[in-house]
């Protein structure tokens, strides 16, 4: 059977408020996700955030939902960098934030790989798999970032 679901928990020591800036700023969100930076944080349904997670390659990610600071939902086509996601070439990733004692828990899910078509030679960018592990390093990025490398209020 195909696997269509990651889905990954880290607790961080911080607020729900600073764990959702660190996850939604442009200037925080290359720092965790990869080695670019995003172009464009366009943070409301229908608009484009463009990840850069530094293998030379733009993904158009398409916002779906924000509820700030709790939820975040947006379209990923990993398979397909430089083309818009839609519905039909893309995942769909959802993080939700929640306070956790005197931290924050943040679980990120990202789901649709049973019926996404991948481009041969693009499976290590956009599988069940590839992002199955992905997943693990950048939510340990993400709280590691937080713990030791984001300035508070930085923005």
């Amino acid at each position: 059977m195909e696997q269509d679901r990651v889905e990954r928990t880290v607790h961080i020591a911080a607020t729900a408020e600073r764990v959702w800036e660190i996850l939604t700023k442009p200037e925080h969100i290359g720092r965790w996700f990869g080695s670019g930076t995003p172009a464009t944080v366009d943070l409301r349904p229908d608009g484009v955030m463009v990840l850069e997670p530094g293998h030379g390659e733009r993904y158009q990610a398409r916002v779906v939902k924000v509820d700030p600071p709790h939820y975040l939902a947006y379209r990923w086509a990993s398979a397909y960098p430089d083309v818009l996601a839609d519905a039909t070439n893309s995942t769909l990733v959802e993080f939700h934030v929640s306070a956790d004692g005197e931290g924050t828990r943040l679980t990120v899910c990202e789901s649709g790989f049973a019926s996404l078509t991948i481009p041969a030679g693009r499976e290590r960018f956009a599988s069940f798999e590839s992002h199955s592990q992905g997943w693990t390093e950048v939510l340990q990025n993400l709280a590691e970032y937080v713990d030791h490398g984001a300035e508070p209020g930085s923005s």
